[in-house]
């Protein structure tokens, strides 16, 4: 019971206040200099090379250009001071501010005497990088709550770049008594008003609860933008939904993404306010639950994935080896075999892929018009020829690549669509694929699966190269400037000889836009076979061990960064030599004179219209593309023309596309109309005749079957004989 009654002493310190708060004070101080140390000793290089003072320089250098940020390695902090990377991982908000502001020290040391009309010193901006591992956003517990994480995703939605204010002031109302420069703090957190005001003025009534309000002009503001983050496919567990993250940038991070890219993230994990629940009762629990969001301190894009990733992203010695590349003679057939190399054989068809990836020359005409540059291509053919494949790899290796399948896809989300904001209620439009894909490729498989309406959203897609839209009080066009690359089935599954034009059942109008058909028919070859399955042996037995490309081929990333410089460093036209031979052919080539008949052993089945005449010039365009030579010269002409006979002239030859179009000659029309006539002789109206004996006849008369079929089908379309009795015999109606 020692010490029950013991009074206790009482003094009073008169010197100043507590101790404790300076102490924190004194902590911040000591780091700051810490901070402002590494910014102004940090050095990279030895004594005897000489060494240049990293951030000191970049500071000037950016402060000089008026860019107000510095990115800071997080390696180098740590080699400087163990601790101080330390601190900056564990309560990154507090000791980034600090940095800052040192930064900005330094800034204002290294940049005196400013010119005048400059002396305000500018907030600089400190950005974080580090080499460190990712973290997935599915490893984000609460343990990392307020620390500083690395993650990396894709951006799929970016919001207009905002304002926040960082400093503001208030007004009372009643009193009209201002505070200002009230902090506010970083991120997505807001700022609760003082709810009274407590000037006490003699004589006057007290103000009511919540006078203040504040007053924007007063206020300092930056910029900032909200992203939202996916986690990249790849980390997705099976069978589950990607998850999401909020992303908050501001100043100088803000517009460096665009949705799309795929980026890696250093940030502050942190919380916000949850938004205000409006059920009353039992149910508002949410107390101290909060929503997570990132506060993102330095942006990686990482050029792997697809969206504007190489837009002038080529140092002087990539566009030095590019160039060196693309003088090389044969480039040609390299880039044609360096594409999909994993497919064995289909040369032409690789040819024209290599056209379609470095398409040609867009053209402005004097009066507003614009003539397309890119080039669209159809492949019609047997089940197992590797097209789906040859779709999948140009998805990879073009600068920008949309791959839909036809069954899956529908007009609105090929061309646009308008949505209602579920937030604000009022309509905004979203970009389908084709306009996702604005200076890349579209890539349709499935195509004769897609259904008629929407097929015909593409008409306008694929030849102006724009997309109209007027719903929704919207009325807008956009651009969609981008090559359609589309894959279909015939109408039987396989290719049918017999059946002539009937394997395709696409409409002349969209058979003309595309300005390369091919034909791919699965022949039975011995040979042929004999390689391809060698050659499919050796891809399953050294899928991962051959790494390395292949001599003569160029590998995926670098084909990728030769497109994406070609395209837009050079816009070839046709030379005046190269244009006169292809007008001379051209008019051969309508005429069908026997010269050219001569010339090229077969008969021209195809009066080419003005369209495929401009699609033979962009194809010479983007020969002389890859080549990075300004003019097409007569060689390119000739391979164009070479390109075009093997693809739309060979399936107008197969009686494929006769009749679509005008596409048969005045020899086989003379002799369909010989044949109909005869027929027309033969039984008159109401009576019947036997198909087989019919048939029979007019062989016997030297006619080929596949006419005299032809003619009954096109009879039967017009509704003037019919099928009766089990198709055997044939009635005729008018």
């Amino acid at each position: 019971m020692s010490g029950f009654d013991d009074p206790g002493i009482y003094y009073s310190d008169s010197f100043g206040g507590d101790g404790s708060v300076d102490e924190g004070q004194i902590r911040k101080s000591q780091l700051q200099k810490r901070f402002k140390e590494f910014l102004r000793q940090y050095r990279v290089g030895t004594d005897r090379t000489g060494f240049t003072f990293k951030y000191r320089d970049e500071l000037k250098r950016h402060y000089n250009l008026s860019q107000y940020w510095v990115e800071v390695e997080m390696e180098d902090l740590a080699s400087f001071d163990e601790d101080l990377a330390d601190y900056l991982y564990k309560q990154p908000a507090e000791h980034l501010q600090l940095f800052e502001e040192a930064a900005k020290e330094v800034a204002d040391e290294v940049t005196r005497p400013r010119p005048s009309g400059e002396e305000t010193l500018q907030d600089i901006q400190v950005m974080l990088k580090s080499d460190a591992n990712a973290a997935s956003i599915r490893s984000l517990k609460s343990d990392q709550m307020s620390h500083l994480v690395k993650i990396p995703g894709i951006v799929i939605a970016a919001t207009p770049v905002r304002a926040k204010a960082t400093r503001i002031a208030i007004q009372c109302r009643s009193c009209r008594n201002t505070i200002t420069n009230i902090a506010v703090r970083p991120g997505l957190e807001g700022y609760a008003l003082p709810r009274k005001c407590n000037t006490e003025q003699a004589g006057r009534p007290k103000c009511p609860l919540d006078p203040y309000f504040i007053m924007p002009d007063k206020c300092k503001c930056v910029d900032f933008q909200v992203l939202k983050l996916q986690e990249s496919p790849d980390a997705v567990p099976h069978g589950e939904m990607p998850r999401h993250l909020q992303l908050y940038c501001d100043r100088y991070l803000c517009d460096k993404v665009v949705p799309g890219n795929r980026v890696t993230i250093m940030g502050i994990y942190s919380i916000k306010k949850s938004a205000y629940s409006k059920s009353k009762g039992r149910d508002n629990v949410g107390v101290g639950i909060r929503s997570a969001y990132i506060r993102v301190v330095g942006i990686q894009v990482d050029t792997e994935g697809s969206g504007h990733s190489f837009a002038g992203s080529v140092t002087p010695q990539e566009e030095e080896e590019l160039r060196r590349l693309a003088a090389m003679p044969n480039i040609y057939e390299t880039i044609a075999k360096s594409i999909a190399p994993s497919i064995y054989g289909s040369t032409d068809i690789k040819k024209a892929i290599a056209c379609l990836l470095f398409g040609g020359s867009r053209k402005r005409l004097p009066d507003g018009l614009t003539r397309r540059g890119d080039i669209n291509l159809l492949m019609l053919g047997d089940p197992g020829t590797a097209k789906s494949q040859l779709l999948k790899f140009v998805e990879k290796c073009s600068p920008i690549g949309v791959y839909t399948s036809g069954k899956g896809s529908s007009a609105a989300g090929l061309t646009a669509s308008v949505i209602r904001d579920p937030s604000s209620r009022n309509f905004f439009m979203e970009g389908g694929a084709m306009v996702l894909a604005d200076g890349g490729v579209v890539c349709i498989d499935e195509f004769d699966k897609m259904r008629e309406d929407d097929r015909v959203a593409i008409h306008e897609a694929m030849e102006q190269q724009t997309i109209s839209i007027a719903k929704a009080g919207i009325t807008t066009t956009l651009n969609s400037r981008c090559s359609v690359l589309a894959a279909a089935n015939s109408v039987f599954g396989r290719w049918d000889e017999t059946k002539g034009e009937e394997n395709i059942d696409f409409m002349p109008t969209i058979l003309s836009r595309f300005d390369m058909i091919f034909i791919v028919k699965d022949v039975h070859n011995e040979e042929r076979d004999m390689t391809l399955a060698k050659h499919v042996m050796s891809l399953h037995v050294s899928a991962l061990t051959q790494t390395q490309a292949v001599e003569g081929e160029i590998e995926l990333n670098k084909l990728k960064k030769l497109i994406s410089f070609c395209r837009t460093k050079c816009g070839p036209r046709l030379s005046a030599a190269a244009a006169e031979k292809l007008k001379n052919r051209y008019i051969l080539m309508r005429s069908g004179t026997r010269q050219h008949e001569q010339e090229s052993d077969r008969r021209s089945s195809i009066p080419i219209t003005v369209r495929q005449l401009e699609a033979i010039v962009r194809i010479a365009e983007s020969l002389a593309k890859m080549k990075l030579q300004p003019f097409a010269t007569e060689a390119d002409v000739e391979e164009a023309l070479r390109l075009f006979q093997v693809s739309t002239l060979d399936a107008a030859m197969s009686g494929s596309l006769s009749g679509a179009e005008g596409f048969t000659t005045q020899e086989d029309q003379e002799m369909l109309s010989r044949i109909e006539k005869q027929l027309k002789r033969r039984f008159a109206i109401g009576s019947q005749v036997s198909e087989h004996s019919i048939v029979q006849d007019f062989v016997r008369q030297k006619y080929p079957e596949h006419a005299i079929y032809k003619v009954l089908q096109l009879m039967m379309r017009r509704g003037e004989i019919q099928h009766r009795m089990q198709r055997k015999v044939l009635y005729r109606i008018k």
